[in-house]
């Protein structure tokens, strides 16, 4: 889609699971959006923003996705089947468990993703027992001519019904049969008689998803709202797509972050990296196709992590932690370069592999004899020294947690042992990427072998580092205008970048160059290198750029404001013309300081204001929480039944009669029309 350089917009991020109405009690369903549109209709508010929707089987977070193109069949709205009114009328069971189920699943400010979607998987497996297709194993014309457009549902189909045998578990624990297919095998799976009617239940599940989720989009836009998606750059390695394209990825890799002030061993997400050099191959046609199918129903979309097209922070498949990890795609010193610098082999092996002392382990257990023949286990004493070197059948250290001391020591002994050895095989200066290859650890000169080296020796790489540095900016710059080039110019929609915490002096202009809107977190959006840290002013915000004032990862403007009295407080007097200083908003946070937050967010420059409804909703104290926190949608770093289920306080029915409300939302609306200026 052409941005509109004047055309300023304001809106709003839900989940779709959050929307909840007299209709749909228990999660947000497609078809809530069609009632959803009306107030934001009402309100000003020109585009809705959903958390991803596709297919996360039993995970809760819509970041861990099993399939690029599959939608959540927990969305789906049973009463708007086609199938729904006559199958409860003639199926007793059907009605029962119907019945059950929409009456037995009580307002909470959370849903219950697990029971829900098991329950709604029972119930469309009934819905679909009564279909023609499912009793001849015959596919409809309906859906004959729905999967010849989407061929995707094939792999998934078989997929699905695999997992399915399996209980759900990764494809990594199938038999070898079922874990190392070809595209031509699952054709022939596809149409394999024993299986064909349970396929086709999938395909049908994801026909009738598409249909409500198309329906729904469709009068989004009817209503004059954009529609805007949300694109995760990775996908879960146990994926549809990981399974049956693995040449797409790179599956001895895991994506992650560096470490930082917060987290001491960096960040493992867990999900394969890709395989850009064959996707290039391709015309990256795999990702165009995912825009593809997403602008069916969308208008926008947001790239996650956008840092990932430039360099993805690549951690070994055999580690836990992301501390041993590098950028992808990188530059790299050379054995002969540092042999050329005056480091000899000796010197090269020091620096790149951990050595571990005798003295080590002989102090937790105690007895020299126990500790050489436990080292000896997974390690190579070096000749004459009391210095051991791990064996190359140590790739990482899940292989140590994974070692058996046998009878050598107690349970408790092996535990302490192996964290010590997990703790000594992150200790290095270099890490040797492939043969012959190195790049600098991310904590290098916290390495004990950086420390032991001469000033000059340590000039001398941190010259040859300071190159790699230079160079690599010019490789990221590069891959990243190839694919975002492809990406941006392949659909209609008007692209976003999630470009939180970034550095990277060729991601502003890249994303320019690309009509890429840029991501402005008011209360991230500081000059940290300044006295006081100020805010960075609303009308130096980029015009292509989203402003925000929350998002999912985060606290909402209630919780920051009440945990953070310092940024409230500069805030406040940092736009006094949204803040009546005589009644000291920042001090505590009303529905006023609500209002005030969002109408100075509205003099932002940029060209869209979109805030979550939690922060929207916080203008009528009667639908506060009563504890923060629990108005949250993610707490990073943590899995448990909280994550990602919110729902909202009250019916969109409520919402779309609090006039009050409404026009405090259209009065904001109006007033980022109008700008800063």
């Amino acid at each position: 889609m052409k941005i509109n350089n004047n055309n300023k917009r304001t809106g709003i991020v839900v989940p779709l699971g959050a929307l909840y109405s007299k209709k749909y009690p228990a999660i947000g369903e497609f078809p809530a959006l069609s009632e959803f549109v009306q107030f934001c209709k009402k309100a000003g508010l020109t585009i809705i923003q959903l958390l991803p929707v596709n297919d996360t089987g039993t995970q809760s977070s819509p970041y861990s996705g099993l399939s690029a193109f599959a939608l959540n069949p927990v969305y789906i709205s049973m009463t708007d089947l086609p199938e729904f009114s006559k199958t409860r009328s003639s199926d007793k069971q059907f009605s029962d468990k119907y019945d059950s189920y929409n009456n037995n699943n009580p307002y909470s400010h959370r849903y219950k993703y697990d029971v829900i979607l098991n329950t709604k998987i029972e119930l469309l497996r009934m819905l679909y027992g009564s279909t023609e297709t499912a009793k001849t194993g015959k596919p409809s014309a309906e859906l004959i001519a729905w999967i010849k457009k989407n061929q995707w549902i094939i792999p998934y189909a078989v997929y699905k019904n695999l997992k399915w045998k399996y209980m759900q578990a990764s494809w990594k624990s199938w038999k070898p049969a079922d874990r190392i297919i070809t595209g031509s095998e699952i054709a022939a799976r596809w149409d394999k008689a024993d299986d064909k009617k349970e396929h086709l239940f999938y395909a049908w599940t994801q026909m009738r998803a598409a249909q409500q989720f198309a329906q729904a989009a469709s009068e989004v836009r009817k209503a004059g709202i954009i529609l805007k998606g949300d694109m995760p750059i990775l996908m879960n390695e146990d994926s549809c797509d990981a399974w049956s394209q693995p040449e797409i990825f790179n599956q001895t890799l895991r994506a992650g972050a560096p470490v930082d002030g917060e987290n001491p061993q960096g960040q493992n997400w867990g999900f394969p990296t890709y395989n850009w050099k064959y996707l290039k191959s391709t015309d990256y046609a795999w990702w165009k196709e995912r825009l593809v199918s997403a602008a069916q129903y969308y208008d926008a979309y947001r790239l996650d992590h956008i840092l990932g097209f430039f360099r993805i922070w690549a951690v070994p498949e055999r580690d836990t932690t992301a501390v041993l990890g590098h950028t992808d795609p990188y530059r790299a010193v050379t054995r002969e370069e540092l042999y050329e610098a005056g480091f000899d082999s000796g010197r090269v092996r020091w620096l790149s592999q951990p050595h571990v002392e005798t003295g080590v382990i002989q102090n937790i257990t105690w007895n020299y004899d126990t500790a050489h023949k436990i080292l000896a286990t997974c390690m190579t004493q070096l000749a004459n020294e009391e210095l051991w070197i791990f064996n190359s059948g140590i790739r990482g250290d899940k292989d140590i947690y994974e070692l058996n001391f046998g009878n050598l020591c107690s349970e408790d002994t092996a535990k302490r042992i192996k964290e010590q050895l997990a703790h000594s095989w992150l200790n290095r200066c270099l890490i040797e990427i492939e043969k012959d290859m190195f790049v600098p650890l991310w904590t290098y000169t916290s390495s004990t072998s950086w420390t032991t080296l001469s000033d000059v020796e340590k000039q001398k790489l941190q010259n040859m580092f300071a190159s790699l540095a230079d160079n690599e900016q010019k490789l990221w710059e590069k891959q990243a205008s190839d694919i975002l080039k492809a990406l941006t110019s392949s659909v209609n929609m008007t692209a976003c970048g999630e470009d939180l915490g970034v550095n990277l002096p060729c991601l502003p202009p890249v994303m320019k160059d690309n009509n890429i809107l840029s991501l402005r977190v008011v209360r991230w959006a500081r000059k940290w290198d300044k006295d006081g840290q100020p805010y960075v002013p609303f009308s130096e915000y980029p015009e292509l750029s989203v402003t925000t004032t929350s998002v999912h990862d985060s606290t909402t403007i209630r919780e920051w404001w009440e945990q953070d009295t310092y940024a409230a407080s500069l805030f406040a007097k940092t736009y006094p013309g949204s803040f009546d200083s005589r009644k000291e908003l920042h001090k505590s946070f009303t529905a006023e300081t609500a209002r005030s937050i969002l109408s100075a967010a509205a003099t932002s420059e940029s060209l869209w204001c979109i805030h979550p409804l939690q922060d929207f909703l916080y203008m009528n104290k009667s639908y506060w929480l009563e504890t923060p926190a629990d108005e949250r949608i993610n707490i990073p770093g943590t899995v448990s039944p909280f994550n990602w289920t919110y729902r909202m306080p009250v019916q969109i029915e409520t919402i779309e009669k609090d006039n009050e409300l409404i026009l405090n939302i259209k009065a904001i609306a109006e007033k980022h029309i109008g700008g800063s200026k």
